[in-house]
């Protein structure tokens, strides 16, 4: 009898099997990830950590933060059209992956709902670190997935050796007809700084597979702009930025519906007309809803070498956000949101003490939401959310010990609904043995505690972007992640990899529960409830250096959820993947990469979810570097779905209505001077 193995299983046999090919040892480049709280690099964390930067950042961007990480194992995109799209962490997405500007909240609505925009603009990133799992305590004890933490430049923290450096970058894509360019130019002289940065891009709707047709309303229109300067001593620097965003991008299989309630019975009848009311103007991209967003946010940030006997760093983060968010249908603005929201830490890194060096630090936000107009689903709620933590590392030897703490206390306001009140303890603690050289096996439990959102807490009404009637629940109580993590990795060498298997119980896992009650108008009725649950999964990547000029690099994720008790699998898990990259040098500038994957068919179904199909998909690039009168440029080529594969994302609310792009084509030159 022939046995059916796991596709991770074949990586994980190749990876322990010594290269025939090995020759000259290859180093890693060190790249230390700053989300860490103690700047570790990846290979000395216990949990799993990616950093995407340089050129290969720049090849992989997209017009969103979700498609942009989507090749990383263990994330992918929640995929709601052209414009909104947040990372889903080993199935986990929404409030449970934390989406940080260095360090503080984007303070947007984007965790609200799935067809909310996620304010951090790819373009302007200059390296992106995610953390999966829940050992991320520093950035609250909600982050059970994972944290995503976006470095820019817009605060500049050096004065520039010649006095000025800066970059600008335009691209251009045949799938959508995209236009986008960035710049950006930081200046400065003895101890001063300033930074001046922009972005615009304008996509029309992107081209199904297989059809002549587009899919529309998915267009995707953004302009952004930070204005920064800096202070900087011989210690530290404190500096300052203020910027806007405008977004304005079609709401996909967005469907109004005239719902009303009877006494605590919902019932929805045909779909409102009003779209079709020839006497409003509609959008200049025709008459599909879309969303018109703005922010304004202000950023502080500081940090000072030595600032008080015994510790050696303290690093001040401040974000404040005047976000504006209005839905609009047949010309009228159908629902407004608003978000006045402020974040701030302090973190304080310690001398070592009996060994120990660590970092305590603070956290408080304050966030006042209001959603007005048809679909204010959520009333007027202030959230107050307060967080004291502690993160310790010892190391002996070829062991590095870690431990972590944090407790926060969370009030929330509802405008004509019973106040609530939450707090939470999370603790973790883990430990990596380099028991080899070029050899690291991780490993991590962790206990944590995510207090519920005011979504959860208090909906009550009609969601058109998903079709559903929202109930919450402000009976709900805090939920507890108890997760048992290991990773192997091999960070040096010609063959390197790093392998992650992982078990998280959740203790009271909230969770939006289709109540089976036909409501009418295609709206289901969906109520917020708490039950035990589990997820299991493995990920990894291991790459053989082939030669010098080639390597290929073997990549996969799995992970499944699912109710305890009976309960049923968990929506919008995403299915399995694997897949294989080639990396080849043509010479020292030219640089090209094909990859390939595979998506499973993913039929481990929520009650009155759908499957979706297994897809191919099939990318390439090809970049030329050199320098010119000090100015280095990387001219490159891209290609996505090669293939034109009809694929539908899992993770998405709208994957039965609304195909993926099909095959595209984009070409861009970078300049840094």
């Amino acid at each position: 009898m022939k046995l059916k193995r796991h596709p991770l299983a074949w990586a994980i046999s190749l990876a322990l099997v010594p290269a025939a090919w090995a020759a000259e040892p290859v180093e890693l480049q060190s790249v230390v990830v700053s989300a860490s709280g103690l700047a570790k690099q990846s290979h000395e964390m216990t949990t799993p950590a990616a950093v995407m930067e340089g050129d290969e950042l720049v090849l992989r961007r997209e017009a969103t933060l979700g498609e942009t990480l989507e090749s990383l194992p263990g994330v992918r995109s929640s995929s709601f059209g052209a414009g909104a799209a947040r990372p889903v962490i080993r199935g986990l997405d929404g409030a449970r992956v934390k989406v940080l500007s260095d360090g503080v909240e984007l303070l947007d609505a984007s965790t609200i709902s799935p067809d909310h925009a996620v304010t951090s603009e790819p373009l302007l990133a200059e390296r992106i670190e995610v953390l999966k799992g829940p050992a991320t305590l520093l950035y609250g004890g909600g982050a059970i997935g994972g944290v995503v933490n976006v470095i820019d430049k817009k605060i500049p923290t050096r004065v520039p050796e010649k006095g000025y450096e800066g970059e600008l970058e335009l691209r251009t894509n045949s799938v959508a007809n995209e236009g986008a360019g960035v710049f950006g130019i930081t200046a400065g002289s003895g101890n001063f700084a300033v930074r001046a940065e922009g972005t615009k891009r304008q996509a029309d709707p992107y081209e199904i597979p297989g059809s002549p047709d587009k899919q529309e309303g998915s267009y995707n229109d953004t302009d952004s702009f930070n204005l920064g300067a800096s202070f900087i001593g011989e210690r530290g620097y404190i500096g300052a930025a203020y910027g806007e965003q405008n977004n304005r991008y079609g709401l996909l299989a967005h469907e109004h519906a005239d719902c009303h309630t009877h006494g605590s019975d919902w019932h929805c009848g045909g779909h409102d007309d009003h779209d079709d009311d020839d006497d409003h103007d509609h959008d200049e991209h025709g008459s599909v809803p879309y969303v018109d967003m703005r922010q304004k946010r202000w950023d502080l940030r500081g940090e000072l070498s030595d600032p008080l006997p015994g510790f050696e760093l303290a690093r001040l983060r401040v974000g404040h956000s005047d976000y504006q968010h209005k839905e609009n249908e047949g010309g009228e603005v159908g629902t407004r949101f608003n978000n006045d929201a402020t974040d701030a830490r302090l973190e304080l890194t310690h001398q070592p003490l009996f060994g120990w060096r660590g970092v305590v630090g603070a956290q408080t936000l304050r966030r006042d939401f209001e959603a007005l107009g048809e679909e204010a689903y959520v009333p007027q709620t202030l959230t107050r959310n307060h967080g004291l933590f502690v993160l310790e590392e010892y190391t002996a030897g070829a062991w590095r010990y870690e431990l972590g703490l944090r407790h926060e206390w969370q009030d929330i306001d509802a405008d004509g609904r019973p106040d609530t009140d939450h707090s939470g303890t999370s603790m973790s603690a883990g430990a990596v043995w380099t028991f080899a050289p070029q050899y690291s096996l991780g490993f991590s439990l962790t206990r944590s505690q995510r207090l519920p959102s005011a979504e959860e807490l208090y909906a009550s009404g009609p969601h058109a972007a998903t079709r559903t009637v929202e109930l919450g629940n402000v009976d709900l109580e805090e939920e507890t992640s108890h997760n048992a993590e290991i990773t192997l990795r091999k960070f040096a060498g010609r063959t390197t990899f790093s392998l992650s298997v992982f078990r998280n119980e959740v203790d009271d896992f909230i969770y939006a529960a289709d109540t089976g009650n036909d409501i009418g108008g295609g709206y289901r009725e969906i109520e917020y409830r708490q039950q035990d649950a589990v997820l299991t999964g493995a990920e990894g990547e291991v790459r053989f250096q082939v030669t010098d000029a080639t390597a290929f690099t073997l990549f996969g994720d799995h992970v499944r959820g699912k109710l305890r008790d009976g309960g049923g699998d968990l929506p919008r898990i995403p299915a399995d993947r694997l897949g294989v990259r080639v990396d080849q040098s043509f010479t020292p500038a030219l640089n090209g990469q094909l990859e390939f994957y595979r998506v499973q068919r993913q039929d481990e179904l929520a009650d009155y979810e759908s499957e979706t199909d297994g897809y191919n998909m099939l990318g390439a690039s090809l970049g030329y570097s050199g320098s010119l009168n000090q100015t280095d440029y990387l001219l490159y080529l891209k290609a996505n779905n090669l293939l034109d594969e009809k694929a539908r994302q899992h993770t998405s609310f709208i994957k039965d209505e609304v195909l993926l792009p099909g095959r595209n084509l984009t070409v861009g030159v970078r300049l840094a001077f």
